[in-house]
């Protein structure tokens, strides 16, 4: 018959830790139960109200999407960092990735901030371009309307984009209040806004219907919007799935303010909104044509549209330009 180990070996030690380990783990779980079945039975002030089972509970509030507070990111330490990140990172690699030539910069001379600049949108280094292109009196005192179910969806990447490009949170798929308040609030004191007003990134090239956001806000504030548009930007960083080749690459990037717009009297947002987005189809073909026949074809009313010709697919990709605008002489591609 085997005798069990002595009480001094090695084993018989580990056991007995086990052991005691395990009749602690036990204890703590019994207390816990026991302060819960206490405060089971305390009334209602004093514990949390029960939930009818009859009653859907409505999601946690994780503080994300809209309800994301990025008035941290407003602060002046932060602001400080974030302006010595713009301009000494995210300018140069703008210039080694894009090499970014800046036409209309006369039409921002005279402008007072805040201002709304309204661009197209086919790319994610759209927003660090054209806040590289500003200049430093606009660059450091403006924030990014961004989607809140994109940006904002996790913790990190909420407190990544609202520190590196002052982003703020835009609902897309609805009006939301708390959004548009916030945009507003922030233009009356003093920031200047820049948003994508199709709401999201090319899936292929060309332009998506504007919404009516930028439009609703220079009514509401009263300050002046600036069109721009960004041709190139879909060869350096495509979005994933649009037609021709995928990943970083190297390429030139045009980026071209046009002359600020403000609503006329009783001139409603819808109207307003339109004129926007003609003026930045007009942008689109002064780089396409030249100054003179974009702005004939402008008081004519026959400027092509953003969204290019009603056709299949196939053809849509067909027809937008097949080459892109080298940076230098050698083109190269960062990353497949």
């Amino acid at each position: 018959m085997s005798t069990p180990p002595a009480t001094g070996s090695w084993s018989g030690r580990l056991r007995s830790a086990s052991a005691a380990a395990a009749d602690a783990a036990l204890g703590a779980r019994k207390r816990r139960a026991r302060v819960a079945s206490r405060v089971a039975r305390l009334p209602f002030p004093l514990r949390a109200p029960t939930w009818p089972g009859s009653v859907e509970r409505p999601p946690p509030d994780r503080g994300l999407g809209v309800d994301y507070d990025t008035g941290w990111s407003r602060r002046y330490p932060v602001r400080l960092a974030r302006a010595v990140l713009l301009d000494n990172v995210a300018r140069p690699l703008a210039r080694l990735v894009a090499d970014p030539v800046v036409r209309g910069e006369e039409n921002l001379v005279d402008l007072e901030a805040p201002v709304i600049f309204v661009a197209n949108h086919a790319s994610h280094v759209d927003t660090p371009l054209l806040l590289s292109c500003l200049p430093v009196r606009f660059r450091h005192r403006t924030v990014v309307a961004a989607a809140a179910d994109y940006f904002f969806d996790r913790t990190w990447k909420a407190a990544l984009w609202s520190f590196a490009l002052a982003t703020i949170p835009i609902e897309r798929t609805r009006v939301n209040r708390r959004s548009a308040a916030l945009a507003a609030e922030l233009v009356g004191e003093g920031w200047s806004l820049v948003i994508f007003p199709e709401g999201g990134r090319s899936p292929d090239g060309w332009g998506q219907p504007f919404r009516g956001g930028a439009a609703y806000l220079a009514d509401r504030t009263g300050r002046p919007v600036v069109p721009v548009h960004i041709d190139g930007s879909r060869h350096v960083l495509p979005k994933s799935g649009s037609p021709g080749r995928s990943g970083l690459h190297r390429s030139q990037v045009t980026v071209t303010f046009g002359a600020p717009l403000s609503p006329d009297d009783g001139e409603d947002a819808r109207h307003f909104g339109g004129r926007i987005e003609a003026a930045v189809a007009t942008l689109a073909d002064e780089r396409g044509t030249d100054w003179w026949t974009a702005k004939r074809r402008a008081a004519a009313g026959t400027t092509p549209a953003l969204g290019g010709p009603d056709v299949a697919p196939w053809r849509r990709a067909w027809a937008l330009p097949a080459t892109p605008h080298p940076a230098h002489d050698d083109e190269w591609p960062l990353a497949d």
